[in-house]
């Protein structure tokens, strides 16, 4: 790529992004429900902290949406991820394999439990974990006993495994699904970005012991700022909304509780904006789809550089629309971030490799060859489900 093949990118982007919609940013919510009606309701109800109908509502919306039989609606992504690793079983000195290539807060989950994030490949089809390579890896580096799944080299145990769907896109989950069963791993699927989409028919999240959702400001739905763990196993989906709760044994005046319980209950008011946002999820996702479809269509004839599509397995919520240059034009990620956002359209990197930060750097990991590819040659573009219109 030269300046010539940047100016053609400028111009892909601008066929799809309206004039009046500068500057373009990366993702923005859309209030075009009921969130002043619920949120006005719930402020009148006075029932604004964890307690209140919406609370309720807004976790059957999800079960029902997501087809889990249980969700429960904490304050982020972050600390769903926590409980969840803690109720798999996850504990001090644990090993957890977890993708190099992701955002910062499933490493720090890790952590938070006093566990170690070993960092595993990505594969360039999904963005996500590389189930063959993975494969191929454990062969090499473990052993199974009666204790479980063990990592040869540091004698720690192997008790988890982390599949990110990456910018909403599935991994390819039956070959991941069959290693944890071979090697006796917990899978806890991080579903942050992935709300509305779908791996061979069935919804995301469904794989995992446990599985993630957040509800940040700039994802599909957002209720501000919120998360939800989603379970197909109804007692560890009533154990999460009681950890989650301070482990408060209920009662109508005593204060007794029986385990280390955690604050992190989404309120009723962050609430009831997300149920108007579930009523307008099926609208956000088609928009969503239309982008994305027009994005494929405005860069399939620039050279050097592709539209990142869903897997052929798979339905993607395209939660964050992602662009890949060539290996040969990697070294113009810079100059198209700079001229992108010189002319009024936000971009941006993937994230920084999580062993290339200091608080990971001594983790273990594996080859990472594909992960430190992706993070050389991806960019995001703008996402909004109603940039066009």
């Amino acid at each position: 790529m030269t300046s010539a093949p940047i100016r053609d990118v400028i111009r892909a982007l601008e066929s799809v992004i309206p004039s009046g919609k500068k500057p373009a940013v990366l993702h923005e919510p859309s209030f075009q429900g009921n969130e002043w009606t619920y949120v006005r309701d719930c402020l009148n109800s006075t029932y604004v902290s964890y307690v209140g109908r919406y609370v309720d509502k807004f976790e059957s919306m999800l079960a029902e949406f997501t087809e889990v039989k249980k969700a429960v609606a904490v304050v982020n992504g972050t600390s769903a991820l926590h409980i969840a690793l803690k109720l798999a079983g996850v504990g001090p000195h644990d090993e957890v394999l977890c993708p190099a290539f992701t955002f910062v807060a499933t490493a720090n989950a890790i952590s938070y439990c006093g566990a170690i994030p070993h960092f595993i490949d990505s594969e360039e089809a999904t963005l996500g974990i590389d189930p063959r390579k993975l494969k191929d890896y454990l062969k090499d580096i473990v052993s199974v006993d009666a204790d479980g799944c063990k990592n040869k080299w540091t004698g720690r145990r192997i008790k988890a495994v982390i599949p990110v769907h990456t910018f909403g896109h599935p991994v390819d989950l039956d070959p991941v699904m069959e290693l944890c069963n071979e090697y006796s791993i917990e899978m806890i699927e991080d579903a942050a970005e992935s709300l509305g989409s779908y791996y061979k028919g069935t919804h995301t999240g469904n794989w995992g012991k446990l599985s993630i959702l957040s509800f940040n400001g700039n994802k599909t739905i957002t209720t501000g700022g919120g998360g939800a763990l989603i379970t197909n196993d109804e007692n560890l989906g009533m154990l999460a909304k009681h950890l989650t709760s301070t482990a408060k044994i209920p009662h109508p005046w005593a204060y007794c509780h029986d385990h280390t319980g955690y604050n992190y209950r989404l309120p009723n008011i962050n609430a009831a904006v997300g149920c108007a946002q579930m009523e307008q999820l099926s609208i956000f996702l088609e928009k969503k789809r239309k982008l994305a479809a027009a994005y494929e269509k405005a860069f399939a004839s620039i050279p050097g550089i592709s539209f990142f599509k869903e897997p052929p397995f798979a339905r993607s919520n395209y939660w964050l629309n992602a662009l890949l240059l060539d290996e040969s034009a990697s070294g113009l990620l810079e100059p198209l971030l700079e001229a992108t956002h010189l002319d009024g359209i936000m971009t941006r990197p993937a994230w920084q490799l999580m062993p290339r930060l200091s608080m990971f750097k001594d983790c273990p990991a594996m080859d990472l060859s594909c992960a430190e590819s992706l993070v050389k040659r991806l960019i995001n573009i703008p996402s909004s489900p109603f940039l066009l219109g």
